[in-house]
């Protein structure tokens, strides 16, 4: 089975595609670590082991400024679990229902150099992960 972490160019090119007018909010299904991973990014590693949800809460407090800097905000931040449509063999841990003002917002958001620098708490904490942006009609 593949775990996803990061959107693919490929992914990136066909949101740019959709030509999305105004908001757009994203749907964000996440599988924690039992132990946090900071092989990628030693340099933000605690001096002890933490589990994947405290990794993820470091990064949210990290995203948080930017997010609202950049016109965006969390409208739900939740546990998840089982499915109840849906394969019982699968399950996430966390579910997040992010707004930006619109798909240029997020992808200056994304791309900005100090959001970056917190990047590795996210890694550490997510095992698998699913990002939707949804649009309102």
């Amino acid at each position: 089975m593949q775990n996803y972490l990061e959107p693919s160019q490929e992914a990136g090119r066909a949101l740019l595609q959709r030509v999305i007018p105004g908001e757009v909010v994203m749907l964000n299904l996440l599988r924690l670590r039992a132990i946090a991973d900071y092989g990628a990014s030693p340099e933000l590693a605690p001096e002890q082991p933490i589990s994947g949800a405290e990794a993820y809460e470091r990064y949210i407090a990290h995203t948080l400024p930017f997010l609202t800097a950049s016109g965006g905000a969390v409208l739900f931040s939740g546990d998840g679990g089982p499915f109840l449509i849906g394969p019982a063999s699968e399950r996430w841990d966390r579910v997040l229902l992010v707004k930006q003002s619109s798909v240029a917002a997020f992808m200056a958001f994304a791309s900005d150099a100090a959001y970056g620098a917190g990047l590795g708490h996210r890694t550490a904490a997510i095992e698998d992960s699913r990002l939707l942006p949804l649009v309102g009609f």
